[in-house]
């Protein structure tokens, strides 16, 4: 019975996002189709660095594993060692973002 109820459960969750990506892609479509019709459509500008963000955020991510390589072989107990990877992780994901806004706009200025 446990094995069903996970099983739902996990249909539900998946039948979920991609009902919630079906709707923003849809809505996103509409949205531009109709300024197109009216006229106001404006290009995005965007487009020029459409890959700076997952880069520089991949890029942060990879120094985030490395330097938690190096607190995985300490020896510390296993919650802090946990949190220690975890957050040194988030916290170069987050500097690779805010790296990717910084010269986002250096680039358009």
């Amino acid at each position: 019975m446990k094995d069903y109820n996970e099983a739902i459960a996990f249909s539900v969750i998946v039948l979920g996002l991609l009902s919630v990506v079906f709707i923003i892609a849809r809505y996103t479509y509409l949205i531009k189709k109709e300024m197109i019709n009216k006229g106001i459509y404006l290009e995005n500008r965007e487009a020029k660095y459409k890959y700076l963000d997952i880069g520089c955020i991949v890029f942060g991510l990879g120094i985030g594993l490395l330097v938690s390589s190096i607190f995985a072989s300490m020896s510390l107990t296993e919650d802090t060692t946990d949190l220690l990877v975890w957050g040194t992780i988030l916290i170069f994901g987050a500097a690779g973002l805010v790296a990717a806004h910084f010269i986002r706009k250096k680039l358009e200025d």
